[in-house]
């Protein structure tokens, strides 16, 4: 999958005129892109034409039209457009009481590490996270989480062939586990592989 570049982009007054337009095409393309598992794991499984929704909507927010700042808008978001043989997934906790939250922070540590994606006839893959920085302490986990899942071409092959596609979570305290994901999601994240 191409990275986003400055050509791909539209000017702040082009993008004011269709911005209804293009967030209606997003809120559609999203619903088979994210994944609730269980009631406070959300997976947003990013792509191209998400990254580009979230650069023109900082662009828009920040009214950034140079060039150098917009560059920098496009470095810190096409890490996330996945490669051709990998996801990229923002990971998300979510629990609305804060007292709550914070409890759960602490008790759900290495989260993150203990999710997985699994191709029918093969082993589950674990992610590498955070990247970029990190998101978890000794005293607790961020509520918030950048994945990339790695797959194999035996995997790709045998997506784009037909096979099911399971998602889950092993951690002791949120183990969860969704067998095979609906049609609509998995021929959007096969989509993703070249």
């Amino acid at each position: 999958m191409q990275k986003l570049t400055k050509q791909d982009l539209h000017s702040l007054e082009d993008y004011s005129q269709m911005r209804d337009e293009f967030r209606a095409q997003i809120i559609q393309h999203k619903k088979n892109r994210i994944l609730k598992i269980g009631p406070n794991v959300t997976m947003h499984f990013e792509d191209r034409l998400v990254m580009q929704y979230q650069v023109q909507e900082m662009l828009r927010a920040e009214r950034v039209f140079e060039s150098a700042s917009i560059q920098e808008e496009l470095d810190a978001y096409n890490p996330l457009i996945p490669d051709g043989a990998n996801w990229k997934v923002t990971f998300m906790l979510e629990y609305p009481d804060e007292i709550e939250r914070a409890k759960k922070l602490r008790e759900l540590i290495g989260i993150e590490d203990q999710t997985w994606v699994q191709v029918s006839g093969y082993d589950k893959v674990f992610p590498i996270c955070d990247e970029d920085m990190p998101r978890e302490t000794s005293d607790k986990t961020s509520s918030v989480h950048f994945m990339r899942f790695e797959l194999a071409s035996e995997m790709i092959a045998a997506l784009k062939q037909g096979a099911a596609l399971s998602v889950g979570i092993d951690h002791s305290k949120y183990p969860h586990t969704i067998e095979a994901l609906s049609d609509s999601i998995r021929e959007s994240l096969v989509a993703d592989l070249d």
